[in-house]
């Protein structure tokens, strides 16, 4: 038996798993460890490409779309870790990470499942990483606003927790799907992921289901990126659909004895803010064939590239190609701890902004604590690789 199955499902993000398992790669130096690739029969050639970079990742290849649940559980059944890493396509995770989490878990055998701290491509921490189960009145809290307006309350804000430490590991009842670290044992004690749920709201369903079999749920203060975290168009209908659907599932599954007065207000705000969505699409429709547009981020943007003096002769050539506006600072962890802290003020003033870190120059750990230190807004993290030559941003590839 294997100490760690880490599982990841790809739809069409070839380059983003590349770099996904580069970092998992680091992560998993010393341990006994299995890496499984499910592909959600992508269009951009996935299989092959992945195959012939990663011939030491078991790739599985659907014919199908079949789905986030049922492509975690396709590995799950075919793998043999003491405990399963769920781990999203779009995220980096730091070298640290999976050894602290496997430590924890071995250390608290009550420990069902792990979370971990997920930032934000800006360093903003996400409030994702903890999560409250969502009773019927919690979930009404969140669709009604409740829970933005007193992010820190423990009735309204339990959704996020907010009220949890950030920098301490705390007992929470959710763990995200981007990051779910779970015990096999538990799995086999409480079911693996229902394949009901399509995409979205598995995490909840079986975060439950591990605390209804007397485990915790945990979150720990190590970091990892989640690029795509907030990038998914959470104001169109088809997410709200799909999300709030996958909601009413859940409650269906383990709050159907709820009365039926109890459940019309939260059926009635779910099916409103689906409703603003549209309303929403409708009036940028409106907007877009009326001739306003609204400028896009990497509209103007600027590019500080950090590595080594070789790699950044590359950076050149790529910045000329793709007629970015760069500049190149050399550099690595030894002689510029810092990184791009060193110029932050001046990068503050500018519209929009990607640190791009040589990943042969900088752990990941290192970005991503540098990012989290000193979050700003308009300052995002990007990486270039040299062992593919390629820029990646949490907005492009290149």
């Amino acid at each position: 038996m294997k100490k760690l199955t880490v599982v990841i499902v790809n739809y069409n993000v070839k380059h983003y798993v590349e770099q996904c398992l580069h970092s998992v790669e680091r992560a998993i130096e010393g341990l006994d460890a299995e890496v499984v690739v499910v592909d959600n029969h992508s269009h951009d050639d996935s299989v092959t490409y992945l195959q012939e970079r990663f011939p030491w990742v078991n790739i599985i290849a659907n014919n199908h779309n079949s789905g986030f649940s049922r492509a975690n559980n396709m590995a799950i059944r075919q793998t043999q870790g003491e405990y399963v890493l769920l781990l999203n396509p779009d995220t980096i995770v730091g070298e640290n990470v999976l050894r602290e989490c496997i430590t924890f878990m071995d250390e608290h055998p009550d420990a069902g499942a792990v979370g971990v701290k997920m930032l934000k491509s800006n360093g903003e921490k996400a409030r994702e990483s903890r999560r409250g189960l969502p009773t019927p009145m919690t979930a009404f809290y969140k669709v009604c606003g409740l829970c933005d307006a007193f992010p820190e309350s423990k009735r309204f804000g339990k959704y996020y927790m907010g009220y949890l430490p950030w920098d301490e590991a705390s007992e929470i009842e959710i763990v995200s799907g981007a990051y779910c670290m779970v015990r096999r044992a538990a799995l086999d004690q409480v079911g693996l992921l229902d394949e009901d749920f399509f995409m979205y709201g598995e995490d909840i369903d079986l975060s439950y289901r591990v605390l209804k079999g007397n485990y915790h749920n945990w979150y720990l203060p190590v970091r990892i990126l989640h690029y795509k975290g907030e990038s998914t168009q959470k104001s169109s209908f088809r997410y709200v659909h799909v999300f709030y659907d996958a909601m009413l599932i859940f409650f269906r599954k383990h709050f159907g004895q709820m009365t039926f007065l109890l459940s019309i207000p939260i059926k009635a705000a779910i099916y409103f803010k689906a409703l603003i969505a549209l309303l929403q699409m409708s009036t940028q429709r409106i907007r877009k064939m009326l001739g306003f547009t609204v400028r896009k981020r990497g509209d103007k943007s600027y590019y500080l590239f950090i590595g080594h003096q070789q790699h950044l002769d590359d950076c050149r050539k790529l910045a000329t190609v793709k007629g970015l506006d760069a500049d190149f600072l050399v550099g690595d962890e030894t002689t510029l701890p810092q990184g791009h802290l060193d110029r932050l003020e001046e990068l503050k003033k500018k519209d929009c902004v990607y640190v791009v870190y040589d990943t042969e120059a900088y752990r990941y750990q290192t970005m991503l604590s540098i990012m989290e230190t000193h979050h700003v807004e308009n300052i995002s993290l990007g990486t270039y690789s040299p062992q593919t030559g390629m820029l990646i941003t949490e907005e492009e590839v290149m």
